[in-house]
């Protein structure tokens, strides 16, 4: 299972979009790598995440119109997190983690 994490200062990001970059963890062979995020634009990272092969993301929020992307990708979304975003990405392989279900309705910043 491939597991992308939302990253700030190697924690799980607050914010999906705002992350600095996302852990890509393999769940077959406990391998993890980091790539920047490459720009938060409304609807362009659920999808680029998932043409990586990302089958599972995990932060801490996330807009609404980010979640219901992953969802017709069939990408599980896992909100709420915290901590260490490489534990995380473990806890998640071992199915330990559970999402808080909240999803970001005013998040105080602009999509532009």
């Amino acid at each position: 299972m491939k597991i992308a994490v939302a990253v700030h200062n190697g924690q799980v990001a607050e914010h999906f979009g705002h992350c600095e970059e996302f852990l890509i963890y393999n769940s077959e062979d406990s391998q993890a790598t980091t790539i920047p995020n490459p720009g938060h634009k409304p609807g362009f990272l659920p999808n680029f995440l998932g043409d990586l092969g990302v089958q599972v993301i995990i932060a801490g929020g996330m807009g609404g119109g980010a979640v219901d992307i992953f969802s017709q990708r069939n990408i599980r979304v896992i909100l709420g997190a915290g901590g260490d975003a490489q534990k995380a990405a473990e806890a998640c392989s071992r199915g330990e983690l559970a999402s808080s279900g909240d999803v970001c309705r005013d998040h105080g910043h602009s999509h532009s």
